[in-house]
């Protein structure tokens, strides 16, 4: 029996080889590579010479480093609530038994397909301070004001936050509302002729069961919000003043711009490591939740 299993388990393996494969060439590699250039004095043209830990002890004392992390930390903190909320209230919406049902679904989902050059021109059209559509609409409701969207600290960061949001929202909306029609409509039923009211059948059927995929959507939003890159790079560049600019685009300016492969190797691993001790922590907290 034992034979027969090892067997089968052999026939696999010629359809487990190329994604094998492929993934250590483009996974694997690459992270033990990133980690031996992070001890090395390392160019775009090649490796210079050894330093050990000296890329790292720089980086600790980089007030660059810290004020971007810090960047990025704080577009985590204003998105991830938000996205989760957001996607919960349009993902009820959308399995509202209406006839627009199929008109949400597709106007909420439609964003998430453009690129990211395509949704930071339209955000840059709208938002230009003299002749873009926000300001004219701003004018037409009789406000007296000018906004300087990229211009100004708070309103580059509101306006990154809302681009990001309209563009990402439509994925984590399908993952809640794929979970909300997994719930048995007979809990509905039965608790209706308990004579429960809509607030508490949400209460008391719809969260509960809405939990598991919540810590994903969570998790899925810390990890791709701490990646942040382009939407900022291509709207505000970083600015004003580098108010905005976050991590990744600072590893990306040290490594090409300055010519310091080994440094950006350095941050990317930080990065690295934060990430991972998120994943840790909500998986632990999801595993328990679970018992």
């Amino acid at each position: 029996m034992i034979k027969k299993q090892w067997i089968q388990d052999l026939k696999a393996i010629p359809f487990l080889l190329p994604f094998f494969v492929a993934y250590m060439i483009f996974t694997i590699f690459p992270i033990f590579k990133g980690l031996e250039m992070s001890l090395y004095d390392w160019t775009l043209v090649r490796k210079l010479e050894f330093v050990g830990l000296e890329n790292y002890i720089k980086m600790f004392t980089d007030r660059h480093f810290w004020r971007t992390l810090w960047n990025t930390t704080f577009f985590v903190i204003l998105t991830t609530p938000t996205m989760v909320l957001l996607a919960l209230g349009l993902a009820l919406l959308s399995n509202l038994n209406t006839k627009l049902k199929t008109f949400f679904r597709g106007s909420f989902f439609i964003p998430s397909i453009l690129s990211v050059s395509v949704i930071s021109f339209l955000m840059i059209f709208m938002l230009q301070p003299y002749n873009g559509l926000v300001n004219n609409v701003i004018q037409m409701l009789g406000i007296d004001a000018e906004p300087k969207w990229m211009a100004d600290q708070g309103l580059a960061w509101v306006t990154i936050v809302v681009v990001t949001l309209w563009w990402t929202v439509g994925f984590n909306m399908i993952l809640f509302l794929a979970a909300l029609q997994d719930i048995p409509e007979s809990l509905y039923e039965a608790s209706e002729i308990d004579g429960a009211s809509r607030w508490d059948m949400f209460k008391y059927i719809t969260l509960p069961q809405l939990i598991p995929i919540g810590r994903v959507v969570l998790l899925l939003q810390i990890l791709a919000s701490y990646k942040v890159f382009a939407q900022i790079l291509l709207i505000t560049g970083g600015g004003p003043g580098g108010a905005t600019r976050p991590l990744i685009q600072y590893i990306y300016e040290v490594g090409f711009n300055q010519n310091n492969l080994g440094y950006a190797a350095t941050m990317s691993y930080a990065l690295f490591f934060i990430l991972l001790i998120l994943s840790i922590i909500q998986l632990k907290s999801q595993r328990s939740g679970e018992n």
